[in-house]
């Protein structure tokens, strides 16, 4: 108070002293003014005017100066006198308020608007997001989590969705649920399946695969190893006849069952009985079959009452009988079966076990399914921390909730990160100052064992406008089985931004030295060799990307060997602390740390950290081993005309847009809201642009020119031998590719279609 009132001294102390101020002049309407005198510098000659006597005694001089002067000096001390009163009313009557939190309702009347003006640095955010996600925290939410049974549709996962969905509200991100009536396929418990060794070996195991094939089937049993194309075509080689066989197989973790039944399938074998290399031979192995995501029986449209399914059912359901059985049970028939000795990369780790290929001298096996289809309701669950600059434009990250068994690692672990970072950017926001620029939307999905159905149903649900809104989606799924190394899978739209965030999040896992980034552990070898890996079918983030066409993250900390106890009672809290040596809690806020920053990261910039350049590399790629295929096809002159010239012309368009771009907004300023938002609609596009449009959701649902499954992919393209089928392929590719670089450039009339 002492320092306002001599600073309006001080002012007015000048402004007495001051010889003359100049005038200003007021504009009324353009053409006339009025000129204002500040000071007192009266013209003493001037005659002055009173009532009555226009010009005033010619003996009468007034002396105005000292009069005013004293009038002034009175103003200034009443001044003073005022303004100190009010500025000691207000200090005492309104003492300086915190800033008041984003959850605080306002008074009636009064608007909600944030006080906390200010921006953090991305600096500050980082910070604050590694202060509040901590070990401490992670372990501490980990036992509200753990569950010894939430298999989809159970009690245990409504429980599970209910704490979830209580977390959330305790966090006030509005949450809401999102209610499946889906079909899963469940164990008969009135008639269990069976296996039958010859005559007089009768199994029945408690594990299963759901969306098997039901009925019973005989053959000669064969092995097959892990039944992988490789593994196929040498048991072809080696002239093992399989057509009408039961194939015995090895659960690998680098192929899924379901691709597993699918390729043996598709040789003709009557069976399939899969098991797992587990140190104990009692182990059940849980799993599905179904080659695709979501309800096989509502394929491209949701589950939303299960009183109105179609009677259709998706392309990926198997035709042969698909069953799981123990390592003990495989034992029994491997030493039944007789035949040539397996080739060396055949070789298991069963003990006592002769391992040979089976055919026509071995034992008759029987499988017997028994499974039944059950109506059964899910729920998803979400919550959001809204943006304050585009709150409809969101980054999604999701975990699966339900397991078989205690589904540690791929569950358990998934789901307390959710929460935690949920809460971590929640508190960061209400007290913090944080300000994202973009929504998040944190997702909890159930069913997510029987092929990311949750996940799946939410997208056919809302795809009309999800695609539009969700920038990248980021899957929590099985993050940590290890802590040797970090692998990816991802859209080449988020490869740099990956490279980015390993760089500034420390290293967790142990190597190295004291605050290396994680960039540093794989430094000296090739990045995207080291870390990243294809997207496979069974990645909870695959639906995202090659579904709905979202650009889609997953990531995991691994050890030098696959985790071998996903699907089995053994995914539990001890095992999964051997594998990462005891040292879960820091690895999994690492991890927390990646996801968190790789959100952050998307909500807060003016401009979208999608990379368009990164799919120029991937699409030439695919260009150039198009062209060399062609090359080899019109070799002999029956294919006259088929060319990747109009493929290699639109690959230069999408090439030409990106740069573009790129320069674009280098040019671009940030601070202009429209020129970003634009920018960022033109970037959000190209994911959904490369899903073709020329195929139905319905009947191909993975449509996505690089990572989709069907006849109009590029990889497609590199197989089969009718060549009016690559014409239209190679055509509807060169169109896709083309239509993409179109959207990229912007307005119709910056397209660049040469073709």
């Amino acid at each position: 108070m002492a320092a306002t009132v001599n600073q309006v001294r001080s002012s007015l102390s000048k402004m007495f002293k001051s010889e003359r101020y100049s005038p200003f002049t007021l504009q009324s309407d353009g053409e006339s003014h009025v000129e204002v005198k500040l000071s007192d510098d009266i013209d003493d000659h001037a005659p002055s005017e009173q009532a009555g006597q226009p010009g005033g005694s010619p003996s009468y001089r007034p002396r105005p100066k000292r009069n005013y002067r004293m009038c002034y000096l009175a103003l200034g001390i009443l001044f003073i006198f005022i303004i100190g009163y009010l500025i000691g009313y207000v200090s005492h009557r309104s003492p300086l308020q915190e800033p008041i939190p984003c959850d605080s309702e306002p008074e009636e009347g009064v608007a909600k608007k944030a006080i906390v003006e200010y921006s953090l640095s991305w600096t500050n955010i980082t910070n604050l997001l590694a202060r509040r996600l901590t070990p401490d925290a992670f372990n501490s939410r980990l036992s509200d989590v753990e569950q010894t049974d939430h298999t989809a549709g159970s009690t245990g996962d409504n429980l599970l969705g209910n704490r979830v969905l209580e977390s959330f509200k305790s966090l006030e991100m509005e949450p809401w649920t999102d209610t499946h009536y889906v079909q899963l396929q469940m164990p008969n418990s009135e008639k269990p399946n069976r296996v039958l060794i010859g005559q007089d070996e009768v199994c029945q195991p408690k594990g299963y695969l759901a969306y098997s094939a039901t009925g019973k089937a005989k053959g000669k049993a064969v092995y097959g190893n892990y039944g992988s194309q490789e593994d196929l075509a040498l048991l072809q080689t080696l002239k093992v006849e399989l057509n009408g066989t039961v194939i015995l197989l090895r659960a690998s973790g680098q192929i899924s069952l379901a691709q597993q039944v699918a390729n043996v399938a598709a040789l003709g074998v009557s069976a399939v009985l899969i098991y797992p290399e587990h140190k104990n031979e009692t182990t059940e192995l849980y799993g599905h079959v179904h080659l695709g995501s979501g309800d096989p029986y509502t394929p491209g449209f949701p589950s939303f009452n299960h009183t109105q399914f179609p009677p259709t059912q998706s392309s990926g359901l198997p035709s042969v009988l698909a069953q799981s059985i123990t390592a003990q049970t495989a034992v029994k028939i491997l030493k039944r079966i007789g035949g040539p000795d397996s080739p060396p990369s055949f070789k298991g780790k069963l003990d006592n076990v002769k391992y040979t290929l089976g055919g026509a001298s071995s034992e008759d096996v029987t499988v017997e399914v028994n499974n039944v289809l059950q109506d059964t309701e899910i729920h998803n669950v979400f919550g959001v921390i809204k943006g304050f600059t585009e709150p409809g434009r969101y980054v999604v990250l999701g975990a699966q909730r339900d397991a078989w068994g205690p589904g540690y690692a791929k569950a358990t672990v998934g789901t307390t990160l959710l929460l935690e970072l949920a809460r971590a950017v929640s508190e960061m926001v209400h007290t913090d100052g944080f300000r994202p620029r973009r929504s998040l939307v944190f997702a909890s999905w159930s069913a997510g064992e029987y092929g990311s159905v949750g996940a799946t149903e939410w997208l056919e649900g809302y795809l009309s406008s999800l695609d539009r809104r969700v920038v990248t989606y980021i899957s929590l799924d099985g993050v940590v089985t290890g802590n040797y190394a970090v692998n990816a899978s991802a859209s080449p739209l988020l490869h740099s931004l990956l490279e980015r965030t390993m760089k500034e999040v420390k290293n967790p896992i142990g190597f190295g030295e004291s605050g290396k980034s994680l960039y540093d552990h794989v430094a000296g070898v090739n990045f995207e060799r080291a870390v990243f890996k294809p997207m496979q079918m069974e990645d909870s983030a695959y639906p995202f990307l090659a579904f709905s066409g979202i650009p889609s993250l997953s990531f995991r900390f691994v050890s030098q060997e696959v985790y071998p106890h996903y699907g089995t009672s053994f995914d539990n809290k001890e095992y999964l602390g051997f594998a990462t040596a005891h040292r879960l809690g820091s690895i999994a806020t690492g991890a927390g740390l990646v996801a968190g920053q790789l959100a952050l990261r998307l909500v807060h910039d003016h401009v979208l950290y999608l990379d368009v350049l990164r799919y120029r590399k991937v699409l030439s790629q695919s260009v150039v081993n198009i062209n060399r295929r062609l090359k080899q096809v019109t070799r002999d002159g029956s294919a006259e005309g088929l060319s990747a010239r109009w493929l290699i012309m639109a690959l230069g368009s999408y090439s030409r847009a990106a740069t573009d771009l790129n320069t674009e907004l280098l040019n671009t300023d940030l601070t202009d809201t429209l020129a970003c938002h634009n920018i960022n609609d033109r970037i959000m596009r190209v994911e959904h642009n490369l899903l073709s449009p020329f195929v139905s959701p319905k009947e191909v649902p993975f449509r996505h020119l690089l990572f989709g499954h069907g006849s109009h992919t590029m990889a497609a393209m590199l197989e089969g031998e009718d060549r009016e089928a690559l014409r239209t392929q190679l055509a509807l590719a060169t169109w896709t590719v083309q239509g993409c670089a179109n959207a990229l450039s912007g307005d119709v009339w910056d397209s660049d279609n040469q073709i």
